[in-house]
């Protein structure tokens, strides 16, 4: 695989600390929340940055996918992720699932569901998650 870009991030004092880029562009206090034992807070956590990262990356392959057959997808269009977290089954430590709400409005349902498909092979996110953590698709 050829790297066209790389990321730079680090965080100091796990969930309870902060996280940053390098660059300096983004910069969080993280919060481990009240279900998985912390004081919630104010800051964000590791399940809600990936959230937000899957959904951004997907939006864009549903994007790319789109624009090779022709359909436009309007600029409101929307991916909602939803990653939970909990103890595996077998026992290991803990694991994620990640549920993808897909709004795109003004397209016919059936086009999207197809596109959605289509998606998963190109978005990187997908690569990263797939056999790993279930990941539940939806279009609304």
């Amino acid at each position: 695989m050829k790297i066209l870009y790389t990321a730079h991030g680090s965080a100091t004092g796990g969930r309870e600390g902060q996280a940053a880029t390098d660059t300096g562009n983004v910069k969080l206090v993280l919060n481990t929340p009240k279900e998985l034992g912390g004081g919630g807070g104010d800051g964000t956590n590791p399940e809600q940055l990936f959230s937000m990262g899957y959904s951004a990356c997907f939006l864009g392959a549903l994007k790319f996918v789109a624009s090779k057959e022709k359909v436009k997808i309007p600029d409101d269009a929307k991916v909602s992720a939803e990653v939970g977290i909990g103890p595996r089954d077998d026992g290991q430590g803990f694991g994620i699932a990640a549920k993808l709400t897909v709004s795109v409005p003004g397209v016919d349902k059936a086009v999207v569901e197809d596109l959605v498909k289509k998606a998963h092979v190109v978005c990187p996110y997908s690569h990263a998650t797939k056999g790993n953590i279930e990941v539940q698709t939806t279009v609304a």
